[in-house]
């Protein structure tokens, strides 16, 4: 009896406090958050200077460069997932020093630490949150040691775990192209349309070199795809949306019929070992990059910002006609006309029907 005392205290003090252990929250919620911090500061940092260098203007190259630091980037991926955990302000801004800590010791793999360690601070902040007459002093104490010390604690072993796991991919697919560009591509394209975070999970693996781009081609068949071959259904709103935004606004006819995803993962199945082995497309720009696919032409701009660094490193001499042909390819042509062909396909088998790819 005291023992289920206890545990209804302990339930209610959870659902006061609004913290929640689930997948949903710590995986898709904290997860998308995430990436949408790499977003704005990593992703458009390495744009602006980016762009700041091609027109030579050293305003644009400061300002992506400060928008780009480590500091700044896991500030930014710790305040967006304590948003995301729903933190009071007092947790929220401390998250800050937490964010920094992590994504710095965390080195190569510094997004996945960020994210583990941030939900922990976070919801640690969470719980002691207003329940002092010093709230102000022991909510950001008690979330900015905690997260701290585990940056220092574990932060180097993350980010080691997460780099190494991200080096034997890229490794395995320099080795064996053809299947490993399969793999990478329709899983990378699947998670993309899923409601987890493609981008998040490149980010945190530091998914680069052939390996991104097979990553590229899963995710550009999946946007690609599902535009085109709906197209008769929404027309060119949902052709921009789905193209330039994102496949996940087709989860809902997903679940209704699971065989609308067939056209579009075929397509990455194809496109994958194509880029890998035909055209040994790299991906040496920002590993978020990796998991955008079109989503605002990230995916294509992190391509390109891969050349010039290859450029600068002096391991490509120029972007040649036939690296711009390839990402074309690779990223549009290919993409919508595989997932045409083969959703005509499974159209004339029934298997997909009128109104079954339209946007509510």
């Amino acid at each position: 009896m005291k023992e289920h005392t206890q545990k209804n205290r302990m339930e209610q003090f959870l659902a006061r406090k609004n913290i929640v252990f689930s997948g949903r929250r710590y995986g898709i919620d904290a997860l998308g958050a995430m990436a949408q911090g790499l977003f704005a500061s990593l992703l458009i940092g390495t744009i602006v200077s980016t762009l700041g260098q091609q027109a030579g203007i050293e305003f644009l190259i400061t300002v992506g460069n400060y928008t780009k630091s480590t500091y700044v980037v896991g500030a930014a991926m710790a305040i967006s997932i304590g948003y995301a955990l729903q933190a009071p302000q007092l947790v929220l801004f401390s998250l800050v020093s937490v964010g920094a800590a992590a994504n710095e010791m965390g080195d190569a793999g510094g997004p996945l630490a960020v994210l583990v360690i941030t939900v922990i601070a976070a919801e640690c902040g969470k719980a002691v949150s207003k329940e002092t007459k010093v709230d102000i002093l022991v909510t950001p104490l008690v979330t900015i040691l905690t997260g701290v010390f585990l940056s220092l604690w574990w932060a180097p072993g993350i980010g080691w775990a997460a780099g190494l796991v991200g080096q034997l991919i890229m490794r395995a697919t320099e080795l064996q192209p053809f299947f490993m560009g399969i793999l990478v591509s329709v899983i990378v394209g699947v998670a993309l349309t899923l409601p987890i975070s493609s981008a998040a999970i490149c980010a945190a693996l530091a998914l680069t070199g052939l390996a991104g781009g097979a990553a590229v081609a899963g995710c550009c068949a999946q946007m690609v795809g599902f535009a085109v071959m709906s197209f008769r259904e929404n027309g060119w709103g949902g052709l921009v949306s789905q193209g330039l935004g994102t496949s996940m606004l087709q989860m809902g006819n997903i679940v209704k019929n699971p065989r609308i995803w067939i056209p579009p993962t075929l397509a990455s199945a194809i496109t994958g070992p194509i880029a890998t082995c035909l055209f040994r497309l790299e991906m040496n720009g920002p590993a978020i990059s990796s998991g955008m696919g079109t989503c605002g032409l990230v995916g294509q701009i992190g391509v390109y910002t891969g050349w010039l660094n290859d450029i600068a490193a002096g391991t490509r001499t120029a972007v040649t006609v036939g690296d711009w042909t390839a990402l074309i390819l690779i990223c549009f042509v290919l993409p919508a006309a595989l997932s045409v062909f083969f959703c005509g396909l499974l159209r004339n088998a029934g298997w997909i029907k009128e109104g079954d790819l339209t946007l509510s």
